[in-house]
């Protein structure tokens, strides 16, 4: 009957052990998942503040297009004018 005893109280000591393993298991777990929570959120802003830079990006390098369209054949009909009052004499 002692043996008994004995076996079972070495049985249950061990489920406590391993239930106490089990919480710091879980606990661990539980960080690890909170820690890929945060990079996961940190990632997705970041991919925004990359999205809102390319599209401002992209407004700007409409913008120049436009200045240039303008601005290049100005400057072609300025340096077409120079060059007629330099050589013209």
């Amino acid at each position: 009957m002692r043996r008994v005893v004995s076996a079972l109280e070495a049985i249950r000591d061990d489920q406590r052990t391993q239930l106490e393993r089990q919480a710091e298991a879980l606990a661990l777990q539980r960080e690890q998942f909170a820690m890929a929570q945060k990079q996961y959120e940190r990632a997705e802003r970041i991919q925004e503040r990359a999205e809102a830079i390319q599209a401002k990006s992209a407004q700007i390098v409409g913008a120049a297009r436009k200045v240039m369209m303008v601005a290049l054949p100005v400057l072609i009909v300025l340096i077409a004018y120079v060059s007629w009052l330099i050589f013209r004499r």
